[in-house]
């Protein structure tokens, strides 16, 4: 039997080519160290202890540096010990990382539920409430405690008490996806415990056909940065750009000049002619007038 400890980081949802949409729990999967390992002639049967998740040292009693200083491992904050068959496959020392599995695996997993703390029979254990109205005392008891001959309550009896923190195993879970980059293990369905909880993901005992499902896998965006030399064929179209401009604004203006000196001098020419018509008038009423004394 194999498996792996890990951390419960939260749920999300996976979708499948054919539309159908996968509720699945995320579980941070750290590499694993192989610490011990116990086999039939030593220890009366085969199985490996993991170690996950550094201690800090200010925090690690004795007998606890010196099980890691055995193993040449650091100090460890959870450990598990898993029984397989074949204790000679692994060493001390070695690691297990998310490949332990595969993508349409049947695991079971394991993990410590939520407490809830002392609660009643009907949060407890869901039996009925009595009568809210009509002066009924009856409300949230627990009900009648059993026959009288006894003279006692029958063990068993379903009471107020302590509820969850509880190891539960969920069986027969599949395996949706397997990440070795990021180090995480994707199980259908929910798992039990809090976020950040201790999980320990092994093979099913109830083991089914390998079915992995078609998942949509969604590609990032890559963002291609813009290399100098555009930018510069960028600076030099601008700059031939303006330097048109200019060249229409100054051949622009100097038509405006040329078109003022031409209306100017078309003004200054009537002028001129009309001073030489009136001294030739000048001139021929001066001779009239001498005719005209003689």
């Amino acid at each position: 039997m194999k498996g792996i400890l890990g951390r419960k980081v939260g749920m999300t949802e996976k979708f499948t080519k054919d539309g159908k949409v996968i509720p699945v729990t995320v579980v941070s999967v750290e590499p694993n160290v192989v610490s011990q390992i116990k086999t039939v002639e030593t220890d009366g049967y085969n199985a490996i202890q993991l170690a996950t998740v550094d201690k800090k040292e200010k925090h690690v009693s004795k007998p606890e540096a010196g099980h890691a200083k055995k193993a040449g491992v650091a100090p460890k904050r959870f450990y598990k010990e898993l029984r397989v068959d074949n204790p000679q496959d692994y060493t001390v020392g070695s690691t297990l990382d998310a490949s332990t599995f595969t993508v349409g695996e049947r695991v079971d997993v394991t993990g410590t539920s939520k407490g809830k703390g002392f609660q009643g029979v009907i949060k407890r254990h869901g039996q009925s409430r009595g009568p809210e109205t009509h002066g009924s005392d009856y409300h949230r008891r627990p009900g009648s405690m059993g026959t009288m001959r006894p003279m006692r309550v029958l063990k068993g009896k379903k009471l107020a008490g302590h509820m969850g923190a509880e190891t539960v195993t969920i069986q027969n879970l599949e395996i949706i996806e397997v990440n070795t980059t990021d180090n995480y293990i994707l199980v259908s369905g929910n798992v039990p415990g809090a976020k950040q909880g201790l999980v320990l993901i092994k093979e099913s005992v109830k083991p089914g056909k390998v079915n992995p499902k078609d998942i949509i896998v969604y590609a990032e965006e890559e963002v291609v940065e813009e290399t100098p030399v555009e930018e510069v064929a960028e600076v030099t179209e601008e700059a031939v750009v303006e330097e048109t401009t200019e060249e229409n604004t100054e051949a622009t203006a100097e038509e405006v000049v040329e078109e003022v000196v031409e209306e100017a001098a078309a003004e200054e020419a009537p002028a001129e002619e009309t001073t030489e018509e009136a001294a030739e008038e000048t001139v021929a009423e001066e001779k009239v007038e001498e005719t005209t004394e003689e």
